[in-house]
């Protein structure tokens, strides 16, 4: 072999410095996009996890705040059902009127934080908000509350306790 041959033999394609910079730059651009998709992919778990956790503490939030109200239910009951057996020569008096104003402050203090008193008297019977202890018998189809024996109270859509009624029907 001649050496015209021996070195056109071991000659490698000659790759030049600015095909070398392209192979580079597109490698280069690659991992960018790699990474800015992943960048974007943590972004958005970050997001969802803050919305889930504002998500969780509203919730908590809620049924922290019906609980308490739950537990005081019972303390508004007792306070009427004084109310209603107070005597007829004492109803003017000083601290009749104070107790009356407590039951009024629980009451705004309750719908301010969202709690609502369900309707019963005149409304149709609905199991979803009320309780029925007796049934009397009535001239139309329909179900119709005839007297509340124990007040029911909502939160939102939840029900924190059932209204206690008698239904005519």
């Amino acid at each position: 072999m001649t050496k015209d041959k021996k070195d056109s033999a071991d000659k490698k394609p000659v790759v030049s410095n600015e095909e070398l910079l392209q192979g580079q730059v597109a490698e280069l651009q690659q991992q960018i996009a790699e990474l800015t998709g992943a960048l974007q992919r943590e972004r958005a778990d970050a997001a969802n996890i803050r919305r889930r956790h504002d998500e969780q503490i509203a919730g908590l939030r809620t049924s922290v705040k019906a609980s308490v109200v739950r537990d005081l239910l019972p303390i508004v009951d007792n306070f009427e059902r004084a109310l209603k057996h107070v005597p007829k020569e004492l109803e003017n008096n000083d601290y009749v009127k104070g107790v009356q104003a407590v039951v009024k402050q629980f009451e705004k203090t309750l719908s301010d934080i969202g709690v609502e008193r369900i309707k019963t008297v005149g409304e149709a019977f609905d199991p979803h908000f009320h309780e029925a202890v007796s049934m009397e018998e009535g001239e139309s189809d329909k179900e119709i509350v005839s007297e509340e024996l124990q007040s029911g109270y909502k939160l939102g859509d939840e029900v924190l306790r059932h209204a206690v009624v008698r239904v005519k029907g």
